[in-house]
Formats: structure tokens, sequence, C-alpha cells
């Protein structure tokens, strides 16, 4: 079912802010982040080394530039992604073709996206959740994931949580990156189920505004959700280390498990 446009269709906005969203030290990470996908999905049990074993297939849902795709790729796996911003996806695969890898890239809203049992492992990274204007459209999202999943795959949500938000919180600040001065405010909305957030962008007299609300979970609230979804079992971590998601977490970290026989 086609759904109305949201401000996250502004393929405008994405290639604007991509030098400030993707910076380098996004791309630093990758390598822990990869080996934390891995170890979570528990694919780091597979002997890859075995021609006789198919390569486990990882579908990464809002791959942007393919950060995470194209080094889960580079480590054998099949790996697949999909996004909304054609743009990304042609750099992604560009990228792609360069190295060598066989990489399939799908620009298509992920409420739309789903193959039944293709996948064992489906992941969400990088504070790329909650931003449906439609709460369902959250929950139409983790039932996608889940049936695009095999049994006993993994789908994986590296998200900010209402907690750490809460705790960081900064109302507003400014900085200096990528050749930009960025600007940016937040604000609390329904007493802190969503926060509002401006960014402004200037540079060589440029100035670029966006505006926009992300839906915040508790780890509670997504590990229900999840549930809801139809996961078999959710477990919560703060940190690609797999430490508990308490006063000291970095992030929110859910781990949906669908069940080995497929039910729920």
């Amino acid at each position: 079912m086609p759904h109305k446009e949201e401000w996250f269709n502004d393929a405008d906005f994405w290639e604007q802010y991509a030098p400030v969203i993707f910076n380098s030290g996004r791309w630093a990470e990758v390598p822990v982040v990869a080996d934390g996908v891995t170890r979570l999905a528990r694919l780091d049990l597979y002997d890859l080394e075995r021609r006789s074993q198919k390569k486990p297939r990882l579908l990464d849902l809002c791959c942007g530039f393919g950060r995470i795709t194209l080094e889960l790729a580079r480590r054998g796996f099949a790996a697949a992604g999909v996004d909304i911003t054609g743009s990304y996806l042609d750099a992604a695969r560009e990228d792609a073709a360069y190295e060598g890898l066989a990489i399939e890239f799908i620009q298509k809203d992920v409420r739309n996206f789903k193959r039944k049992d293709a996948f064992d492992t489906a992941v969400n990274l990088y504070n790329s959740f909650g931003y449906f204007e439609n709460p369902e459209d959250d929950l139409l999202f983790a039932k996608n994931a889940l049936y695009s999943l095999k049994p006993g795959g993994a789908f994986i949500i590296e998200v900010l949580g209402k907690e750490v938000a809460v705790r960081d919180y900064t109302e507003a600040e400014w900085f200096e990156q990528s050749g930009f001065t960025v600007l940016t405010e937040s604000a609390p909305v329904d007493s802190w189920g969503s926060v509002w957030n401006r960014w402004i962008l200037i540079k060589d007299g440029r100035r670029e505004e966006k505006v926009f609300i992300q839906r915040l979970y508790a780890a509670s609230e997504l590990r229900r959700l999840l549930f809801e979804a139809g996961f078999a079992g959710v477990e919560v971590y703060g940190d690609w280390d797999e430490s508990p998601y308490d006063e000291n977490a970095r992030m929110l970290i859910a781990v949906g498990r669908k069940g080995p026989d497929g039910r729920t």
C-alpha cells in the first residue's frame, strides 16, 4: 500500500546534509558496528570457508550509502540494502562495483518491502527508526522485517533510546563540521514521546534548514513493540560490546529473534 509523502522523502535534504550526517567518524565506526552485528546475530558461528555452506544473507534496512552493507559483503556475507534515497543507492552501487561486491540495492520505502523467509539477519542502524508520522508504521516495519527473516533469524535495531535522550538532552548547540557551520535545536514533544529537531546548515553564504520529529522509544517500549510484531524473543543492550542498557548506555540496541520454527 502506498504511503503519503513525509519529510524523509525529500531527496534534496539527504544530499545537502550528507556531509554532516555521514561524517568521518561514522565511517570510522563501521568495523565495530559490523563486528557487533555479526556477533549479536550469531553469524560468527558460521564457517564461511566451507564452500558447501550457503553464505548467510543480511538485509540492511535504511542502508543509506551502504556503510554497513558494503562491510558485511566484504566479510563474505550475502548482503542486500534497502533505502528510499536514489542518490545514496547510486553511490553504494558504484562502490560495490568498484570493489567487485555482489550486493543488491533496492530503492523502496521499508514499509513496502518484505521477502518471505529470505534473510538470516535484518538490521536498521544509525538511529533511523521512529520517523514515520503514524506510530503503527513502526510496527508495520518490524512485522515486515520478521516476515523477511528465516526461522531463527535476528532483527537488530540501533536507535537513540528515550532514557539516553533525556539524560544527554541539549536544547541547542552549534559546531563546525565538514566545512559547514551547523546549528541544531531540539525540544521534547508529548511528554518525551518524541523530540522535535531543527537543523540549520550554513556554508558560503547559503543556509539550509530542516525540521523533523523523531518518536522516542524506551527500552521497555521497543521490546514491547517487537514482541507485538511477533518476535519470539527480544534482547536489549547499551552498546555494540553487549554491555547492559543502564545509566551508562551509549545507545539502545534491541535484538528481536524469530522463533526457530518460524512461528511466534
